[in-house]
């Protein structure tokens, strides 16, 4: 279960399109701070920050190799957020389904 802070964090975390990226990029696992600062037109501080807030969110992790600090995706808390998501799309789908049960009942009513 996330906490309300856990999921602002992650949420935030994700808003920017930049760490969306490094996410994705990370899947492989394969590349360090370095390699992925490469990918992109700004400093290595700059996706280092980037980096630093997805693990604070829970979202990558970064492991030493060597002299390297591979990045990689925390499937897990990609699935927490993922669980966060599906429960906000089973409240509006259960809105909705009320929603048109009223207006089907109205419409019936009025016939």
């Amino acid at each position: 279960m996330m906490t309300p802070l856990d999921a602002d964090r992650v949420f935030a975390a994700l808003a920017d399109p930049t760490r969306r990226d490094i996410v994705l990029r990370a899947l492989g696992g394969s590349e360090g701070v370095a390699e992925l600062a490469g990918h992109y037109p700004m400093s290595f501080a700059a996706v280092q920050k980037h980096v630093a807030v997805l693990e604070r969110a829970g979202l990558v992790t970064k492991e030493r190799s060597g002299r390297r600090k591979v990045v990689r995706t925390n499937i897990e808390g990609l699935r927490r957020a993922r669980g966060l998501l599906d429960r906000y799309e089973a409240l509006w789908r259960g809105r909705i389904e009320r929603m048109t049960a009223l207006i089907t009942s109205s419409e019936e009513t009025d016939a």
